[in-house]
Order: structure tokens, then C-alpha cells, then sequence
């Protein structure tokens, strides 16, 4: 198949779903056009590293002062600041410019960032026909539903008011594309039904025909990279939670674990060190490290913020164990998958697995409030046998559920859907 794959970003190994979609559809034969926007060297660099594995990039610069622009047009209506963020009248123009040169059979557009992008697609097909064909949006997760757990849950105070101020906005927006495209696609079923619901809300009586549109294709994991390592290899006492360190359930998570969960872990285990992995920290998370106090007998500190680091799975697969101490989040958390990928033994709020077919004391540990968590963690650092066998039932797990070739086939079955009248 011939695929414009539309990102509103440069697809990465942090921006995992749209990279590994990229480089699975090619490696399974597809032909890949991939339009994105980058707003740095590096996310050129990314373009630059899909071409050589056979994509064909189409791209534009996306400066911070066109998304602050797009979103004080927007604020004084209805739509979503989200929607048209990520807005670049030149790389739509490119867009119209492929469809128009040569035969496309399917458009995948990533993310409500990009969805305004898939509303010009369609508008290009309602004055050409002759080149119509399925538009796919993946939407990734409802994020409405993140927005809803935000405004209760958050600890930042800007993500708060962002959110209370997108909430209304975006649910009614999400409900209204689900109408526009053959295909709506989420990580998770919870997700899902969140869409559904707002379907419910907003759109009545069409509600059957329209969830009917709405697909769950879950994420995979890269299992060469995200390889899994033995017990004996890694270091002892030393926790991991990885993500990207300035998105705010993140923000969050690292907060709730540094100053709520730990302090019952260290009374008891005073030399366990926590690594919190990603990019872009924000204040408050680097904070964590500046104040936390040393290792017994050592001038380490209890807690290393690392910023972005070249390998990830380093970091998980040299971790005791990883943990997930989400409050609240929407879809997969990628984080947990590649932790189970690597065999370190995982604690995870059930927020964290929602979307995950394990099972506590099977794959891994779930436990919620600050205590439980705590306790699930000591567990885990006195019981190495435990800790092997969560290990090396994660990475089963993921074997089994977690390819992103089912992944890609799924894809396959919404690039052919019928087109909708």
C-alpha cells in the first residue's frame, strides 16, 4: 500500500507509536510517505534517520511563536487549543501537493494535534474525489479523559488551568471527528469507551453507526531493543521511573513517589536510590534531586534526575525494579511495557495497567496509595526469587501481546476500511 502517514511532530523513540508504526509499515513492504513538522536540529535529525530506512519526508519548521500564535487565534472559540497547535499552512500545502501527484491509498494522521490536518485531507477529497481514499485518525488516547483525571489529580498548577480550560472544549471536538473519518484508532479500550461516551454525549442518535469506527490497536515494544537482562546484572537498591519528564501526569507520578511513597521505603531501607529517566525535567522534578539528602556513608544522592540519556533500556534493564506511580493518564504506559520487556520486576498503580491484560503477583505488582505502594516496593527488594519470576513473566507477557507487527496488521485492516458516505 502507498501510505501518507501525517505526524504533527518528528516521530522518535520517545514518540514511540508513530516512529515504530513508520519503520514497521516499511520493514513490511509498504510504501510510506511520512509528513512532519520539527522545531529543532535534532527533529531533523529524526526525519532524517526514517528516510534512510526508505520513508519518503515531507516536512516543515514548526517555530514555538507559530503554535503561541495558533493558539491565541483559537482561544476565543470553540475548538480546542490542542487542535490547531501544531497547525503549518505549508506542510498542509505539501500534503495536497502528494495527494494530487500520485495515488495514495490511506491517510494516517497522529494525534488531536494533528487532527486539523485530517480535516484538510477531507476537505481536499470533497473537491477532488477521484482521489479519495480512507482517512485513518489515530487519536493515541481520549484526551479528554487525560484532561478530566488532570484537573483533579495534577500537582501543577498551570496543567490544572490549561486543562480546566481545554476540557469542554476538546470533548466536544473529539466526538465530532470520530464523524468526519473511516477510522478512529486509541491505544486502549478504556480509551475507547471514553470516546464512546462522549459519542453519547454529543452525538445522540448516531451514536451505534460512530463507535463502530472507533479501533483499539495497542502498543507494541521493540523486544531486540528493550532486550531482557538477568537479576545478577543489575544494580542493587536502585528504582527506576522513566517517561518524559516534563509531561505532567509524569510530573506528577515523580512527585507523588519522591515525597509520599519513599520516605516509608527509606525508614526502612535507607540505601534504596530512586533514578527518575527523561527528558526535559521540569523544575520541579529537578528539585527532587537538589534536595534529597546523600546515601548512608556516601555523597551520592537518594535521588538522580537524568535528563534525556542516549539508551533507555540501559536504564531499566540496570534498575532493581521499575515502577509506575501514575495518579492519573490516559492509554498505554509505555514505560511499564518496556520495563516488563527488559524482566525488571514492575510496581504499578492500577492507573498504570488499566489498558494491560497482567495481573498482580503474576506479571508484576499493583498497588495504590502511598503506603501499599511502599510496601509493594520492600516486598520486591526482600524477595530476589519474586523478583525473577515477575521478571520473566513480564517479558513473556509482552512477547505475547506486545508486537508491533500485530500492531501493523490491525493498521492494514483500517487502511482498507469502506469509505463512509
Amino acid at each position: 500500500m502507498n501510505i501518507l502517514f501525517v505526524a504533527p511532530y518528528a516521530p522518535n523513540p520517545v514518540r514511540v507509536r508513530p516512529y515504530e508504526f513508520v519503520r514497521t509499515l516499511l520493514r513490511r513492504g509498504h510504501a510510506v510517505t511520512l509528513a512532519a513538522l520539527w522545531t529543532s536540529a535534532a527533529e531533523r535529525d529524526d526525519l532524517a534517520r526514517l528516510a534512510a530506512l526508505g520513508a519518503n519526508v515531507i516536512s516543515a519548521p514548526m517555530p514555538t511563536w507559530r503554535s503561541l500564535r495558533n493558539s491565541l487565534i483559537t482561544l476565543p472559540g470553540r475548538a480546542p487549543l490542542q487542535a490547531s497547535y501544531s497547525w503549518n499552512p505549508a506542510l498542509m500545502a505539501q500534503i495536497q501537493a502528494t495527494l494530487q501527484a500520485g495515488e495514495v491509498d490511506a491517510v494516517h494522521v497522529e494525534h488531536l494535534r494533528g487532527s486539523r490536518y485530517a480535516v484538510g485531507v477531507r476537505n481536499f477529497f470533497a473537491a477532488a474525489p477521484a482521489h479519495r481514499c480512507p482517512i485513518v485518525w489515530d487519536s493515541v488516547d481520549s484526551i479528554s479523559y487525560l484532561f478530566e483525571q488532570a484537573v483533579q489529580s495534577s500537582r501543577s498548577l498551570k496543567a490544572r488551568l490549561m486543562t480546566w480550560i481545554e476540557l469542554e472544549r476538546t470533548r466536544r471536538h473529539e466526538a465530532w471527528l470520530v464523524g468526519l473519518f473511516e477510522r478512529t484508532l486509541v491505544t486502549s479500550a478504556l480509551d475507547k469507551a471514553a470516546f464512546v461516551g462522549l459519542l453519547d454525549r454529543y452525538a445522540g442518535e448516531h451514536l451505534h453507526s460512530l463507535a463502530a469506527r472507533i479501533e483499539v490497536v495497542s502498543n507494541g515494544v521493540d523486544l531486540e531493543h528493550f532486550a531482557f537482562r538477568q537479576p545478577c546484572d543489575r544494580a542493587a537498591d536502585r528504582i527506576v521511573f522513566s517517561g518524559k519528564m516534563s509531561y505532567h501526569a509524569n510530573v506528577t507520578a515523580a512527585l507523588h513517589l519522591v515525597n509520599d511513597i519513599m520516605p516509608h521505603v527509606w525508614a526502612q531501607r535507607p540505601t534504596v536510590q530512586v533514578w527518575l529517566v527523561g527528558k526535559d525535567p521540569t523544575a520541579e522534578v529537578r528539585k527532587l534531586a537538589e534536595s534529597a539528602p546523600t546515601l548512608p556513608g556516601s555523597t551520592e544522592r537518594r535521588v538522580v534526575v537524568t535528563g534525556a540519556v542516549p539508551s533507555m533500556p540501559e536504564y531499566i534493564q540496570g534498575a532493581t525494579l521499575a515502577v509506575a506511580p501514575l495518579l492519573y493518564g490516559a492509554g498505554i504506559q509505555n514505560k511499564a511495557l518496556e520495563a516488563l520487556a527488559c524482566g525488571t520486576p514492575v510496581v504499578a498503580t492500577a492507573q498504570a495497567t488499566g489498558a494491560l491484560r497482567v495481573r498482580s503477583g503474576q506479571e508484576l505488582l499493583i498497588a495504590d496509595g502511598a503506603e501499599a505502594f511502599a510496601d509493594a516496593i520492600l516486598k520486591l527488594l526482600n524477595d530476589a526469587g519474586l523478583r525473577a519470576r515477575l521478571g520473566e513473566a513480564g517479558r513473556r507477557y509482552v512477547e505475547a501481546h506486545h508486537s508491533w507487527d500485530a500492531a501493523a496488521q490491525l493498521l492494514e485492516a483500517a487502511y482498507s476500511a469502506p469509505l463512509e458516505e
